[in-house]
């Protein structure tokens, strides 16, 4: 048994030469012959022990001289590059063409380079002289320097030369000081140059236009709700990058992102990009590509509950608007240099339809609800107070989910950046206890074992008699009880139309907030509903619901002045004849 505590312990004693090793009870080595007590302890392991839960961590008598990690020299433009293939690989691991990446992307990635002269150029954009950092200097003190030498003189080399020159470099560059060109990417020269410079917002913006180029049926509202549920890497993208590239310092400050862009500013970005890169014509989205209204409302149809028989309706109004026209739906900064935003676009006029057959004022939907159900004796028709109940139910169960979901996410990274390092040791003790707060909430608030994450999915809400389904499904309901027989026509019962006091161009968050009181209930619950089904502002959508009341509004008033002009013109000749047959 003394053998098994000892672990093996033959050394002779320094008194009687015996070799006689017991343990105590407090673990001290004693010599069983002459009861002579030494230093030497026997090591305790606990099993309950959390780590860094003790105050007292091990003490080291070794050097104290850090272990130099060796990299290469890399510019920004190189850990972007990183970034935008992997963001690639998901979306083609996910189920978009990989033609995408090959021909699409990877084409608008070397023409950036170009136009930005960063690469692919002749007269390439100059920065600050590299110099090669000693092996005991300090990274912030380096950066410091550059960005001083950057505002008194250019160097000589450049951007696409650096990034090429990974081995062929100066010899005495061993130690990774993060990118080469970080600081001088921070200065106020190259902020005014922002427009053409990378950032992490960009890096979707791009992927969304090589994503509208390809015609991919993925919208950008779908492309943000990816990211957001880490199918696509952005939040912690630096982390993927190879060990080689180190990220340090400044580097910080370009590749740390805090937040998941709204749909707003990417689409924005997106629009200041491809004007900068002055792209051609983008292929035309006809009536076929699952990016057309009639389409792309079709799904929007079916996530939010709403019958089938509401899409012929919505074709009928987009071909009213003048949305079935591809160059409508096309970008072309020459012709129509409006970059559409599809989705939006498809939610906005299944609202409009909405209001057309339901009216949508707080009273006309619910007169023509309770005819349905005075009418409805085999429950076939259409019902908005049946649909209402349903849906409100499963939105409310699916806001609840999302914000759990958002209060659960890890946002840190596994390998957090500083940019100074001065504080890292800082940083590395908030990333410990957050860990040990995280596991402390994993034990208290575990999710339980017989649910499962789902994977990506094109919808919010599954409709249906199942047990996992969010309710009863209503697409195969008909609308008899909103619609009536004219002229062997249908048409919608109602016959009123109401519109806000403000236009497109002066809605904004502010608009909305005054606006919002006096719209009426039904309707801002609708454009609720879509907002969660979109991940967007309820001022965002009234802006293109306001845009295609617009364009419905202004084409009833061209029909209406033709048809005028048409009888006027019929009503003189008419006259003119009458006169020229009396002369006779």
């Amino acid at each position: 048994m003394d053998e098994e505590q000892t672990a093996g312990y033959r050394e002779p004693c320094a008194v009687c030469s015996a070799v006689a090793w017991g343990v105590s009870d407090e673990g001290r080595f004693y010599c069983r012959s002459c009861h002579n007590v030494i230093e030497r302890t026997r090591e305790v392991v606990d099993p309950n022990f959390t780590p860094g839960s003790a105050r007292v961590s091990t003490i080291g008598r070794g050097t104290r001289t850090k272990r130099l990690e060796r990299g290469r020299q890399w510019v920004v433009c190189e850990g972007f590059q990183f970034i935008l293939s992997n963001q690639a690989d998901a979306l083609v691991r996910l189920g978009v063409s990989p033609s995408f990446k090959e021909e699409v992307l990877c084409h608008l990635w070397r023409i950036y380079l170009q136009k930005s002269r960063q690469a692919y150029t002749s007269n390439p954009a100059r920065t600050t002289r590299f110099r090669v950092r000693g092996l005991d200097s300090d990274s912030d003190s380096a950066a410091e320097a550059s960005v001083a030498s950057a505002s008194e003189t250019d160097g000589d080399t450049n951007l696409s030369s650096a990034a090429g020159s990974t081995a062929g470099s100066s010899t005495g560059w061993s130690q990774c000081s993060g990118s080469l060109d970080a600081a001088h990417y921070l200065t106020a020269r190259w902020r005014r140059r922002s427009h053409s410079l990378m950032s992490m917002k960009k890096t979707l913006a791009l992927i969304h236009l090589a994503l509208i180029w390809t015609r991919e049926p993925l919208t950008l509202s779908d492309l943000l709700r990816l990211v957001n549920e880490g199918h696509v890497p952005y939040l912690n993208a630096y982390e993927d990058l190879p060990d080689e590239m180190k990220l340090e310092g400044k580097d910080a400050l370009i590749f740390r992102v805090q937040s998941v862009p709204p749909h707003r500013v990417v689409h924005r970005d997106a629009r200041a990009l491809v004007l900068f890169l002055q792209l051609p014509a983008f292929p035309p989205i006809s009536r076929q590509s699952l990016l057309h209204p009639s389409l792309l409302s079709l799904r929007y149809l079916l996530d939010a509950n709403l019958p089938d028989e509401l899409h012929p309706w919505v074709c009928r109004l987009t071909e009213r608007t003048g949305l079935m026209d591809p160059t409508r739906l096309t970008f072309d900064r020459r012709v129509f240099p409006v970059l559409p935003r599809y989705d939006l676009q498809a939610a906005a006029l299944v609202i409009v339809t909405m209001k057309l057959l339901f009216g949508l004022d707080d009273h006309t939907e619910w007169d023509l609800s309770n005819e349905a159900g005075d009418q409805d004796v085999t429950r076939d028709l259409f019902s908005l107070r049946r649909w209402f109940r349903v849906v409100q139910a499963a939105l409310t169960g699916a806001q609840q989910r999302r914000d759990h979901d958002v209060a659960r996410k890890q946002w840190a990274g596994n390998k957090p950046l500083h940019t100074n390092s001065k504080k890292k040791s800082v940083v590395l003790k908030r990333k410990r206890i957050a860990e040990q707060i995280q596991v402390c909430f994993e034990k208290l608030s575990s999710r339980p074992a017989g649910i499962e994450c789902s994977g990506p999915s094109s919808f919010r809400f599954r409709w249906g008699i199942e047990a996992s389904g969010d309710g009863l499904s209503l697409h195969h309901q008909k609308l008899d009880g909103v619609l009536t027989l004219r002229d062997g026509v249908q048409t919608p019962c109602n016959a009123s139309y109401w519109h806000p006091a403000v236009t497109a161009s002066q809605m904004c968050s502010r608009s909305y907030q005054q606006v919002e009181g006096s719209l009426p209930r039904s309707f801002v619950w609708l454009l609720q509903l879509f907002c969660f089904l979109l991940d967007v502002k309820p001022a965002y959508l009234l802006e293109e619901v306001l845009r295609v009341e617009g364009r419905l509004i202004h084409q009833a008033g061209t029909r209406t002045r033709t048809r005028t002009r048409t009888k006027t013109k019929t009503k003189t000749r008419a006259g003119r004849g009458r006169t020229a047959g009396e002369t006779r």
